[in-house]
């Protein structure tokens, strides 16, 4: 008797994964790819977007004709940030432009002139100035940069909703990947820009839908309209624990995500790289970023490098309370207070004499104190006033002891928990096309 099952594609800028779900959301089978990048038409390093087109249509024929399997939904999980453009006939017209392109300066300095200062315009899309990460303006660059490819335009589609578009042919737009640093939403008005109007950016104007709803159903096949990968990995906690919390999601990235902080963005935290997300019934989502994870590999490679060890000899790290305190004697400490945040701020352990530690163990626990001084000073943004008592880790950092022990000292009044839920981007996606609930049993949370 074949098994019921969601398969869901999991699309990350290195990564790109299929996975199969079963009805109680444990994960059956699971494969990895990875694409080289291509060059677009400037030269810039990009997705290759026919490989991916290609890589979701194999994949999908796979598991279709797998007699082990009945699927009953397919989803997609992926980067929001960057769109695919398409034509009346449903052909990709741009290639799949990388958010890490320069935005050029006399654009930004058109766009701001015409539609007000950068920090009252920010403060309303709830989107830090990120130049093409802010992907709207990606449009807004084809309009007057490539006038021949914008013309052709009939739909710009995130990420996401590209990859439903390939099996449905229904063109949509989803409230997570439009409220995701986008510069299209207007926060306050709960609708788009006006600037979006008045640019005749047609492109994009559909009205948003909840993650919940379906692109298409055949042959007793649900397709659901795509997701963003951030707010995907929210969904799992937002059904399951209803009392408030918080999330961190580590990895390269370490986002602070609070789904119960309704306060409208300050000038002050849009400075310190806070913006909203939307969760999937599209609410707003308060959050907080540090690149902590980069800054990580950063600092490995060197203390690696300086005491000439591997460059994984961190994980034989054991968390020491006694070096902890050794080190707070000897050295003059980072603060929440004192840490300096911000698109790409380094922590202070940049400026530490390497000389002064006796080994690698006092070295990274040093880091590990300078980084934590950031986290907190970040989370405590995300949180703000709201009553939160939880806070949920997960990722590559709830598997560090250290980085762990040393949060749960700086938020002594609060719920630590090291979440080890697998594959949470891809399981939320599963779940918002899928009819059922974790329960909390699934969920391995180890409490600091």
């Amino acid at each position: 008797m074949p098994l019921d099952v969601t398969l869901v594609f999991d699309i990350g800028k290195t990564n790109k994964k299929i996975l199969v779900f079963d009805q109680n959301f444990q994960i059956i089978e699971e494969k990895q790819s990875q694409f080289e990048e291509i060059l677009d038409d400037d030269g810039f390093a990009c997705d290759d977007l026919f490989a991916l087109t290609n890589w979701l249509k194999e994949g999908f024929a796979e598991y279709h004709s797998n007699k082990k399997y009945t699927i009953r939904a397919v989803n997609f999980a992926a980067y929001g940030a960057s769109f695919v453009h398409v034509n009346s006939e449903g052909k990709p017209v741009t290639p799949l432009y990388n958010y890490l392109k320069d935005f050029p300066r006399h654009l930004h300095k058109q766009f701001f002139e015409k539609y007000g200062s950068l920090e009252e315009f920010c403060s309303i899309t709830a989107s830090p100035d990120l130049g093409m990460l802010n992907s709207a303006l990606q449009i807004y660059w084809l309009k007057y940069e490539k006038p021949q490819l914008f013309h052709q335009i009939k739909y710009s589609l995130h990420v996401p909703q590209y990859c439903s578009f390939v099996f449905t042919n229904n063109p949509v737009s989803e409230i997570t990947s439009v409220g995701c640093h986008t510069t299209l939403w207007d926060f306050q008005k709960n609708n788009y820009h006006h600037w979006v109007e008045d640019e005749h950016i047609h492109s994009v104007q559909q009205k948003p839908s909840f993650s919940t709803e379906i692109a298409l159903e055949k042959d007793g096949i649900k397709y659901g309209i795509g997701i963003h990968d951030s707010s995907a990995a929210l969904v799992p906690y937002l059904k399951t624990f209803k009392e408030p919390f918080v999330l961190i999601s580590t990895g390269t990235w370490c986002i602070s995500l609070n789904p119960f902080n309704d306060e409208s963005l300050t000038i002050s935290e849009l400075e310190k790289d806070c913006l909203c997300y939307m969760s999937y019934e599209g609410k707003p989502v308060k959050a907080s970023r540090l690149f902590a994870g980069n800054e990580h590999e950063r600092q490995i490679k060197h203390l690696a490098s300086y005491f000439n060890v591997e460059n994984d000899y961190f994980r034989t790290v054991k968390f020491s309370q006694d070096t902890i305190w050794k080190l707070r004697n000897r050295f003059k400490q980072a603060t929440p207070e004192t840490s300096d945040l911000g698109r790409l701020r380094e922590c202070m352990f940049v400026e530490r004499n390497m000389n002064l530690f006796r080994n690698y163990e006092e070295a990274y626990h040093q880091f590990i104190l300078d980084l934590i001084a950031q986290q907190v000073a970040a989370t405590k943004l995300a949180i703000g006033r709201t009553n939160t008592k939880k806070i949920f880790i997960d990722g590559g950092f709830s598997k560090n002891d250290i980085f762990m022990n040393l949060l749960a000292e700086a938020f002594f009044d609060k719920e630590i928990y090291a979440s080890e839920i697998a594959q949470a981007t891809a399981l939320g996606a599963a779940m918002v096309v899928s009819e059922g609930n974790l329960e909390k049993e699934n969920f391995k949370l180890r409490r600091f």
